[in-house]
């Protein structure tokens, strides 16, 4: 692959991976199993998981504009009006470690939701494991159609006794650049966390960068990003932070050194228990510092 041409978070993506042979991995059959993707990279054999006790969680299908679109929710059974929160996606589809996060945030009280917006022509990435077929879907995404998409996301949850006036976005790798387009969109979000999310990336579905959004960012948003990522250098965090500052936006970065890109996913080799764990609590503050979270 001509580096030239690939994402930043791709490019991040594709230094930290081991061969799929290495001990304490999963197999490529037991990974597909456990309904985690193989185009990620391997699958670490010690991967967490989240149960479901005290949740309703499940599958489920919401209308948007052209179709019936796939989602994963989890929220705390028999509390009302909880605070809706929004997963965004890696560009690996809605897999376990997506869910399994879902779950995370529905036992912290919030109600979370992660939407499968590459579901159309029946596209399901999960089980996709060349990247190059994996790119055209992903890099033809347009923000009008993302943000139709997570407004009818919003549209839902609320519609199921979710509290909109307390509502959340979180978003990981491309999921993360995901956070701060949707953030200059929808001026209902009072917090939003961009893990490792794009900076400098655009193409004709997206015709501006994050950087080049900054100064129309709605609400309070936290970057978490890693030192020794490939492809998402810390001067483009700098540069976003310098961006947001100029335009008198309210915003906050970690930098975690040593960590690469995907350092929160634990379900990757790219895993760092250390940054992750605190970028973790520094995401539960952020939602409560805005009355996201309780």
């Amino acid at each position: 692959m001509n580096q030239h041409h690939l994402p930043s978070d791709v490019i991040g993506l594709a230094k930290v991976m081991p061969p799929l042979s290495r001990r304490g991995f999963m197999s490529t059959t037991a990974a597909a199993a456990a309904g985690y993707t193989l185009a990620a990279g391997p699958v670490r054999a010690d991967v967490i998981h989240t149960d479901t006790n005290g949740l309703d969680a499940g599958d489920t299908k919401i209308k948007v504009s052209d179709g019936q679109m796939p989602i994963y929710y989890a929220r705390p059974a028999g509390i009302t009006r909880p605070p809706i929160v929004l997963v965004c996606m890696e560009i690996f589809g809605l897999h376990e470690w997506i869910k399994d996060v879902t779950r995370r945030l529905g036992h912290l009280g919030a109600f979370a939701v992660a939407p499968d917006y590459y579901f159309r022509d029946g596209v399901d990435l999960t089980t996709m494991t060349d990247i190059q077929k994996i790119l055209p879907i992903v890099n033809t995404k347009t923000d009008t159609e993302l943000f139709s998409d997570l407004d009818a996301t919003v549209a839902w949850a609320k519609s199921q006794g979710g509290d909109g006036h307390r509502l959340g976005i979180i978003g990981f790798c491309r999921g993360g650049r995901s956070v701060w387009h949707y953030s200059t969109h929808n001026t209902d979000l009072k917090a939003g966390v961009a893990f490792y999310g794009t900076l400098v990336d655009k193409n004709p579905a997206a015709p501006k960068n994050s950087i080049e959004l900054a100064p129309e960012v709605k609400e309070p948003v936290l970057g978490l990003y890693g030192a020794d990522d490939a492809g998402i250098k810390v001067e483009q965090v700098q540069q976003m932070e310098a961006a947001l500052k100029a335009a008198g936006k309210t915003a906050q970065f970690h930098i975690y050194p040593g960590a690469p890109h995907g350092f929160e996913a634990d379900y990757r080799p790219s895993y760092r228990k250390e940054a992750a764990e605190d970028a973790w609590a520094q995401m539960i503050g952020w939602f409560k510092k805005y009355k996201v979270l309780s």
